[in-house]
Parts: structure tokens; sequence; C-alpha cells
């Protein structure tokens, strides 16, 4: 390889496919070698000398080397051009006779013109001019014109007086040559400047000046390498052996010429002009900072050239696609699924280039929830006042200096002037008929409360009865209840939100959860016979931008989503010290077309498995074992119609419907043995727990450990 793939960082240019193939870059120059192997095959049968009668091999090596450094073959001998599948057309322009001579080669601007033109009309994609002298005539004027025209882009060298000493030379602009080209090309000329490997300007190189926003820099100090009988030339000093570079921006011309190549070939929607703009636009930066008269526009970077640039959008519509921003969010039923999956589509840039990505590499999954942290940390009180027709509970922030509690009201401003975390109100409005209603309380709670449900309390282990598989935010909820015989009807209702996990945005990290809102509706039955007592309930939720709490981007759409639920409940006093329960939910989630998304579904469940025993120590104690898996995932995912493919030729995508599998690989199992009581004139509990899989997540260790906690209130 030479010096220029590396220094300009074309490999994300050639593990895109990009080669060069297919495309022709002209040489106007002194002819090339025939012979050699760098260039077996390559050379356009369009190729000529435009200034003789002669072959286009050359006399001297410039014209091979331009070539060289370009599109040298990739044949694991030799170096590596930037366009090694280039093809090659050389156009021969030097005077005949005058390569033969001491003062070296000679070109005249009518050659050159005809050069030019032969070049426009073989469907060459970029010149490389390696030539100076003085401004250029009216012929070379209008044969650069046609080549903007066309659509060719043109690169001249800027020249090699940067180190004059002669006054009448100003070595602070391009040379006459090269500022009179660019003049003439209508912004489809390029100005190569040069710089060495340290990225500094070459002393040699004409400086930008008053052309800097056409200037670009490239690889032009002490390249590799000189070629003789096809191979490279090596000699031997001292018992070392060497190779001879060469400098001059007639030798950073090539590594531009090279990269306007793979970029025509890789994006053929682009005009020569829009490739001239995108090379200098992507340029990293030299010198001063932004465009300044040393470096110009700065280095050509192939890499950059070849990322993204400008607003995407998805192709096929005009649906935005910043490529910084959390594309996907899922929630805690979904666990690891999202980074399990794939989601390709296909986004054009600001320059209407097509990129395949794959927007599972913009998600962030659900942050598991760390529940004995949260279980321990809280230092709330619980309240609670009633009679037999009316009854008040609230839970408050019980830390230091937010226990004074205001009348009981359950306005908002009210309950945050208490710093209330819960409140409900249960009144018994007729004979068998009970109304309830929750300030920061799911309807799941109250209906629970209503029916009179127990259930062990446990640090880590949750139950099924309040679990919507993502966190929810403040909620509002409201219950009645009617007693049927022996049956009890519950209908309730709550509003809340549905809040997803921090996401990213362009040149941002956004820390704090978006809520989402919901609506909720549901109806349970249950009933009591003796020692054992049941409930079944049906729920509707309504998500307005969210998937059972998974938040997709605006660009692939946000039509929210539908679940049923279904919940079974039973419990089963074995005796009056000892209870078993048993309670499930099942989950069905219809995802609601909008933008990309067209449909799709999901299967959840949760359930847990408790053993209570009363009385273990002492009469008030308790003793509860619990096994229980949160709502998980169990199938499914969201249906998406995307472009997956894009056709330069008649600028339209090919779509296609894909299923994006929300289906955790793990799944978390807790089991926990929890005991309560009275000691030490306080409140005590204790836990062993042990939990796989946390949050879903098969590559996260498995959560085990000891907690104790004890309070007494003053």
């Amino acid at each position: 390889m030479s010096d220029g793939p590396s220094f300009h960082r074309v490999l994300p240019a050639w593990q895109s496919g990009a080669t060069g193939r297919g495309v022709t870059l002209a040489i106007v120059d002194t002819g090339i070698d025939l012979n050699n192997p760098e260039f077996a095959g390559r050379i356009s049968s369009a190729s000529a000398d435009v200034a003789g009668s002669r072959t286009v091999a050359a006399e001297d090596g410039h014209g091979t080397q331009i070539a060289l450094i370009a599109a040298a073959a990739r044949n694991n001998s030799g170096i590596l051009g930037i366009a090694f599948d280039a093809t090659i057309q050389v156009l021969r322009t030097d005077s005949p006779g005058t390569c033969a001579q001491s003062a070296g080669c000679k070109f005249t601007d009518d050659s050159i013109a005809a050069g030019i033109n032969r070049a426009i009309d073989a469907g060459a994609r970029v010149i490389n001019l390696s030539i100076g002298g003085s401004n250029i005539n009216a012929t070379l004027r209008a044969a650069i014109a046609r080549a903007a025209s066309a659509g060719v882009v043109v690169v001249v060298a800027a020249g090699n007086n940067g180190d004059s000493t002669d006054p009448a030379i100003n070595r602070n602009e391009p040379d006459p040559f090269a500022s009179s080209t660019a003049s003439a090309g209508s912004g489809n000329v390029i100005i190569a400047g040069s710089v060495n490997s340290a990225g500094t300007i070459s002393a040699f190189a004409n400086k930008a000046g008053s052309f800097a926003n056409v200037y670009l820099n490239g690889l032009g100090e002490e390249v590799c390498c000189v070629y003789e009988n096809g191979q490279i030339r090596i000699t031997t000093r001292n018992g070392q052996q060497f190779v001879t570079v060469v400098s001059g921006t007639s030798f950073s011309t090539p590594q531009i010429v090279g990269a306007v190549a793979l970029v025509a070939q890789a994006f053929p929607n682009l005009s020569g002009q829009q490739i001239v703009d995108l090379l200098l636009r992507t340029a990293r930066d030299g010198g001063a900072t932004g465009t300044d008269p040393i470096y110009g526009r700065g280095i050509l970077d192939i890499a950059n050239a070849f990322a993204p640039q400008g607003a995407a959008t998805l192709a096929g519509s005009s649906a935005v696609v910043p490529l910084g921003d959390t594309m996907v969010v899922t929630s805690g039923a979904m666990g690891d699924a999202g980074s399990q999956g794939k989601l390709g589509a296909v986004i054009l840039d600001g320059y209407s280039r097509a990129y395949a990505i794959d927007f599972a590499n913009q998600l962030r999954d659900a942050q598991v929830q760390p529940r004995l942290t949260n279980a321990l940390a809280g230092q709330s009180r619980y309240l609670a006042a009633g009679t037999d027709r009316l009854a008040l509970g609230f839970t408050i922030d019980g830390r230091r200096g937010a226990t004074a509690i205001a009348p009981l009201r359950l306005g908002h401003a009210d309950a945050e002037q208490a710093r209330v975390l819960a409140a409900s109100l249960t009144a018994r409005i007729a004979p068998g008929r009970q109304l309830a209603f929750g300030f920061r309380q799911s309807a799941d709670g109250l209906v629970a409360q209503m029916q009179g449900a127990r259930a062990p309390a446990f640090f880590v282990a949750g139950a099924p009865g309040d679990d919507l598989g993502f966190l929810a935010g403040e909620r509002s909820a409201v219950a009645l209840r009617q007693m049927v015989g022996g049956f009890g009807l519950t209908l309730s209702a709550e509003t809340g939100a549905a809040l997803t996990a921090p996401e990213r945005f362009v040149g941002e990290l956004r820390l704090r959860r978006e809520a989402e809102r919901m609506q909720r509706v549901g109806l349970a039955l249950d009933r009591r016979w003796g020692g054992i007592d049941a409930a079944l309930g049906a729920s509707w939720l309504r998500e307005e931008r969210t998937v059972l709490g998974a938040k997709f981007h605006d660009a692939l759409g946000r039509g929210g989503a539908d679940s049923a639920f279904l919940d079974a409940r039973t419990g089963w006093s074995l005796r009056p010290d000892l209870r078993l329960g048993v309670r499930w939910r099942g989950g069905y989630t219809m995802p609601q077309g909008g933008g990309a998304i067209t449909g799709g579904r999901l299967l959840s469940q949760a359930f847990a498995i408790d053993l209570e025993k009363l009385g273990v120590f002492a009469a008030t104690d308790r003793l509860g074992f619990r096994i229980a898996q949160p709502l998980r995932v169990e199938r499914g995912g969201v249906r998406l119609n995307l472009p997956v493919d894009y056709d330069y030729a008649t600028l339209s995508p090919t779509f296609a419907s894909s299923t994006y599998a929300l289906t955790p690989s793990g799944r978390e199992l807790t089991g926990e043995l929890a005991w309560r009581g009275e000691l030490w004139s306080g409140d005590a509990a204790a836990s062993v727990f042990y939990r796989k899989d946390p949050g879903h997540f098969s590559s996260l260790p498995d959560d085990k450990g000891v907690a104790v906690k004890w309070g007494r209130g003053f």
C-alpha cells in the first residue's frame, strides 16, 4: 500500500465496496508505462496522444507515478492506489520531444484542452491535471467549462512555488494555471495542495490564498514509491535498502482524484459539483480552525466523505432520522430483547445518498430496577382513618421536616404541600356499594383494597396485580364496587403516564424519564367460599405514544398501542395460620399503525405463588415465601414496513415488512423468604432473596442478598 490510502482514511470506503470499478479517471499528463502490471487490463481504449501521433507510452515517469498513486492495482504486489479498480484513461499531452530535454516536459493549453475534451467524450468522471504554469487561454477555459457542464470533476495541482524566493511569484496563492482553471470550472474544480504525513502544509506547496474555498490538501510529500521495470525501485547503499519517494502537488492531486472515483462509484446520484462540495465539506481541519488562506478547506478525509452528512431521512419518506438520537427505548417487560434483534432500514443523507443502517444500534434498553434499594431507601409512613362508611389512607414522606400534614383534602396542591406519596378515599355510598378514589395510586391497588385481597409483603419479589411491564408515573384512579349476591363486581379506571428510559439525542443525554400518557379501564369479579377467595378481572390499556412502555422515534412512528389484560388470583387458607396464594396476569398488546409501524402483537405474562405462615415467633409476626416472574413478553413484536434497498437508477427505495421481535432472552425469576413483625418496640422486616436474570437480561449476574429493616415511630 502507498502512504495515501491510510493517511486519507480510505478503509471505510473500501469496506463498503467502493473500489473505483466502472469509473473512468482521466490523467492528462505525459503518458504511462504500459508494461507496468499495476495497470493491467484497466487502461481505457479511449486513451490517446492528443499532442502528437505517438503512443501513450511515457518517456518519463511523471504520468505513470500519478496513475500509480490514484489507481495502482490490488494485486498483492507493490503499492495500492486509492481507486484500485478504476479505469485509467491516459491522455498524453506533452509536446513531442520536450520530455527528452533537460528543461523537462512542456505542455500547451490547446493540447491540454484536447485531452479534457477527449475525457469528457469518453465518459470520464474525474480529470487529473498535475500541471502548472500561467493563466489558461480561452480554448482551455472553454474545455474546463464544458467539463463542468458535463458534471466532470477537475482536480488541478496548486503548484510548487511555496518556498520560492522569486519576488515575481506569489507563493501565498495557487499558481496562475490552477487559479484560472478553478475560475473557469463553475464549482467543479478542486485545487490540490500538499501536506506531509503529519498533516503540516508542505513548504513547497502554493498556499490557498483567495481560493481557500476550493483548496483541498492531499498527501504530497515523500509519497511512496517510484517503479522500475514494473516493480518498486529498490536501491542499496552501504548494505541498506531504500525506496524512492516523490514530493509535489503533482502527487497530492491523484490522492483526491482517486477519492472522487470512489465517491462517484458508490453514489452515482451525485453530480460533479456535489462530489466537489462533499469532499471539501468533509475535509479534516488543518491550520487555523475552519477555512483559512493556508490550508483552505483542510485535508482530504475519505472516511468522513463516506459517512452520512446533513439531515438524514428515511428513504421514501420525509421522516427525519437524526443519527445521534435514540430510535427505540424498550420497556421492562422486554428486557434485553432490543439489543438481541435487528431493525434494518435505508436512510438518505443530505446528499440523497443511501445508507443501510440498523436502528437497533440506536436503542436504549429499559433500566433494570434496583428493587431492594428502592424498598430500603423509602422513609414513608402510612396513615389511615375511617369509619364503617368512610376510609382515608395516606402514604407520606416520613423524613424529618416532611411529616406536617395538611387537612385531609385530595386536591393536588394540598397533597404536594403535605408531600403525600399516595392517597386513597373509600366510601360506602349505598348498601353493598363502594366508591374509591386514588391519588398517585393505581386502579389495581384500589380494586384489591375494595376486594379485601390479602397478600404477604416482600422487598424484591413483586406481584402481577400492579405490573404493566413498565415503570408508571403519577396516576389517578377511581373504582366502583357493587355486590351482586355473593359476588363483588368492580369497575375501575385510571389515567397516568408510562415512564420511558432516559434517551440520547444529538449532542445530549436526557437523563430524565419521558412521561407518555396512558388510560386504563377494567372490570373484575370476586367471590369468597369459606377459606377460599378468588377473583377474575379484565382490563384495557390505551397508550397514546408507547407500546407496552416501549417508545419509538417519530421517524418510525408513534401510534401507541392497545393492550388487553386478563387477571386471575386465588387464595386458600389451608388452616387459620397458613395461606397459599396464586396470581397470574396475561397480556395481549396490539401496536397501532403510524409511520413505518404497521401493527404486530405481543403476548406477555406475569405470575406469583405465595405461601404465608402467621405467628411464627410471636402472635403477630408472619413469614412468607414467594416465587414470582414480573411481566415478560413471551413472544411477538412490532411490525414495521421499512425501506431495505435503494435503486440509484430510479432513485426509489424497495420496502419490506418485518417484525422487530421483543421477546427477551432472559427470564427473571425471583424467590424470596420474608419475615415481618414487631421487634424492640418497633417494626422489623428481614428478607433473603435470589433474583435470576434481573430485568429479563440473560447477561446480567443473578441478584441475591439479605436485607434487614427496622423502624420506630416517634
